[in-house]
């Protein structure tokens, strides 16, 4: 316990002890904050001179930066200015970014409340945007009018002649010119049709720039009217050079079928050239506002109303030309305009491919099933039409008749339409392919014609002369499809079997006209045997009478065969020689071997050369002119 109370007298000292040391460092430690006051009051002045002046160089430093921002800002005007004044045309690019420079300083000056000179620089910088924005305009105008010029029909059709739409007089005379060529619209295929470059593809890019800006400054009104203008008087232009009229079915029925055809072959020129204007003119409309907020379809729906207005007239026509009477010849014709009308389908669908335009693409359209409705219809009948052919034309030597002359060029024709008349059957036929099926109505076709040329050679009284009319016309049917397109189609078969009709035509005409001379030349007599058999005078009693009589029955048989036959008429020369030589294997074996058993029983006679008129290398000379027709004979006498 005395340890204890020991510990804690000397703790109690230790603690006042500290105590003392506290308050002597409370009153150290209160002189020095009146020492710091002191000093701070005495300091102050001199902070505050001091933050005055480095605010000073702050307000002088931001000052210098505004003016030099200003100064940077009228100078960049200045230069704007300046190619703002120098016009659009020099550099566009450049002008473009001086518009957006000027854009730039006004908004910089705007903000600047404290710019003394503000509305007069503004009030400068506005009226330069103004005249710039008229420039720009101006611009817009001289370069749509500048390359919106009517071009040549010639650049579009790749042909070198002129285009002009005939009267009839002159169709007339397009007709008889072209009367070498087989079909002479045929002759377009010889013309490349293609877009037009309306305008050059380098100032594209610049009537687009322009445009964009011109809408983006609210100037779209403006820009409508000044492309729509210029493009429209453009196509006007174009479209009025064809001077394309108005053409009734009446006027169609009325024209000669040579006057028709050069209608027709310029309607598809000046139809072509009318789709490839408003598809040009299409193609451009859609480069100039691409990415534009413009309504591109309305302007070029008003720009293109002339060319709809044309394309009207003319599919007006093609639809007359479809329901005006039909005849054979009419179906070249309608498979000119279905080519036509389905070359340009794509584009046409393309061209008027909005709602406004939609009238436009339906006549387009209709049309085209119009034209290939009716030549689908006309191609099939055609095989009625020659079976019934009841034309009354006489065909008194025997030749080729007129109907199988037309009939195989009307189908040496088609063959021109192949491809047409495919995409004909594709729509109207199903079940097989398109050449099958041109296969079975071209095979109708041809026995048709043959059916017809078996009645008309009931005509003929004499038999040998119809087998000789039937041999030349089929003759002419195998060797006109062996040289044309047709073979590939009607195929070996076909021509292979209708050679033998022709042999057996050549085989009758041989025993119905040569039959009996060649009999007279035949003796049969009773041999010693009993039997029937030819022989000579000696072994067969044959009485000198009897062969006089045989020579001057052969003589005037042979006459009258030569007096007939060689007014008959075989035109092709390879079927004209092989019935002579057939003739003549038949005829001069028989007559020299009778002539050689019997001739000298007459040759002893007071007038031998009444039986004895003809040696065989005179007969061989004679039947060398059969079948050479009136005019061969006319030109000996």
């Amino acid at each position: 316990m005395d340890a204890l109370a020991q510990r804690v007298s000397a703790l109690r000292a230790s603690l006042q002890s500290s105590q003392g040391n506290t308050e002597g460092m409370v009153a150290i430690l209160g002189s020095f904050d009146q020492r710091l006051s002191e000093l701070e009051a005495t300091i102050h002045p001199i902070q505050v001179r001091a933050h005055a002046t480095q605010m000073a160089h702050e307000n002088i430093d931001k000052a210098i930066k505004v003016a030099d921002d200003i100064l940077a800002q009228v100078v960049i005007v200045r230069e704007a200015e300046a190619t703002i004044l120098r016009g659009p045309h020099v550099d566009l690019e450049s002008y473009l970014k001086a518009v957006g420079h000027l854009k730039d300083a006004v908004g910089f000056f705007s903000s600047r409340e404290n710019f003394t000179s503000k509305e007069r620089f503004l009030n400068d910088v506005n009226a330069l945007l103004s005249k710039s924005s008229l420039m720009i305009e101006e611009e817009f105008k001289r370069l749509t009018t500048t390359y919106s010029k009517p071009i040549e029909g010639d650049l579009i059709l790749g042909s070198p002649p002129k285009l002009q739409w005939a009267s009839d007089g002159d169709a007339e005379a397009d007709g008889r010119n072209s009367a070498h060529s087989e079909h002479p619209s045929k002759d377009l295929e010889t013309a490349i049709c293609r877009t037009p470059a309306l305008i050059p593809s380098r100032i594209l890019p610049l009537l687009h720039t322009i445009a964009q800006k011109l809408v983006q400054d609210g100037n779209q009104q403006s820009c409508y009217k000044i492309y729509r203008d210029a493009r429209r008087s453009a196509l006007e232009l174009n479209l009025r050079k064809l001077g394309v009229e108005r053409l009734s079915k009446d006027d169609v029925e009325r024209m000669q079928s040579d006057a028709l055809e050069a209608k027709i072959g310029k309607w598809s020129k000046y139809l072509q050239i009318t789709v490839k204007l408003l598809d040009g003119e299409r193609k451009i409309c859609d480069e100039v506002f691409e990415g534009i907020s413009f309504n591109k379809d309305q302007c070029f729906s008003e720009l293109a109303g002339t060319g709809v207005s044309v394309a009207k007239t003319l599919l007006s026509f093609g639809d007359a030309v479809a329901k005006s009477k039909r005849s054979p010849e009419k179906l070249f014709v309608l498979l000119d305009m279905y080519e036509v009308m389905h070359e340009v389908r794509s584009e046409v669908e393309v061209i008027f491919q909005d709602s406004s335009c939609s009238e436009m693409r339906e006549a387009a359209l209709g049309l085209m099933k119009l034209l290939a409705q009716t030549a689908h219809e006309m191609f099939v009948d055609f095989e009625e039409l020659v079976e019934n052919d009841t034309s009354k034309t006489n065909v008194h030597d025997g030749t080729v008749h007129p109907l199988t002359i037309r009939v195989i060029n009307h189908v040496k024709f088609l063959f021109d339409y192949q491809l047409t008349l495919k995409l004909l059957l594709q729509e109207f036929e199903t079940g097989s392919d398109t050449e099958s099926q041109l296969a079975v109505v071209l095979t109708k076709i041809m026995q048709a014609l043959q059916n017809n040329l078996d009645g008309k050679s009931n005509q003929y009284k004499d038999p040998a002369l119809m087998s000789i009319f039937l041999a030349n016309n089929i003759h002419y049917m195998v060797s006109s499809v062996r040289r044309s397109e047709a073979k590939h189609i009607l195929g070996d078969d076909w021509i292979q079997r209708h050679r033998r009709i022709v042999q057996q035509h050549a085989k009758q005409y041989k025993m119905v006209a040569w039959g009996k001379a060649v009999q007279t030349l035949s003796i049969q007599v009773a041999s010693s045997s009993g039997t029937s058999a030819s022989s000579d005078l000696s072994s067969s009693g044959v009485s000198r009478a009897m062969i006089k009589e045989r020579f001057k029955s052969f003589n005037m048989q042979f006459e009258e065969l030569c007096a007939k036959q060689s007014l008959w008429t075989i035109p092709d020369q390879e079927l004209r020689e092989t019935l002579r030589l057939s003739i003549a294997e038949v005829l001069l074996p028989a007559y020299m071997s009778f002539v050689k058993r019997f001739g000298n029983l007459v040759e002893n006679e007071k007038k031998p050369h009444k039986y004895l008129k003809y040696q065989p290398d005179e007969l061989d000379q004679l039947l060398g002119e059969f079948f050479e027709g009136q005019q061969s004979v006319e030109q000996k006498k």
